[in-house]
């Protein structure tokens, strides 16, 4: 079964999540909306975002190389099926992926 969620940057923590989906849903948010190198002890977690200043085109292939490559490494339970990205209506920049859970699909 494939799923789907949408990243964005104002999503709160849930501290108990209630089941696996929702657990693994918020670890993919947790790697996407952190900044490679801001974890103190464990700086290649996350995503770069030296692409600012990038061509569009660039900037989104190189996210969606990161994203990828750091998904793997940090929530291997997901196997990343789609990745789209999404303007909100304040400007930001929002990813949609869809996913599925490894060993449960």
């Amino acid at each position: 079964m494939t799923y789907e969620t949408l990243i964005t940057q104002n999503m709160t923590v849930d501290f108990s999540p209630p089941d696996l989906l929702s657990e693994v849903t918020q670890n993919l948010r947790t790697i996407i909306t952190t900044p490679k190198g801001s974890v103190p002890m464990f700086r290649d977690f996350g995503v770069d975002g030296g692409i600012v200043d990038l061509p569009v085109n660039s900037a989104l292939a190189k996210i969606q190389s990161d994203i990828i490559m750091a998904v793997k490494k940090f929530e291997p339970r997901i196997s990343l099926t789609h990745i789209n990205f999404e303007g909100d209506n304040d400007g930001k920049l929002c990813v949609r992926i869809k996913f599925k859970l490894e060993g449960l699909s």
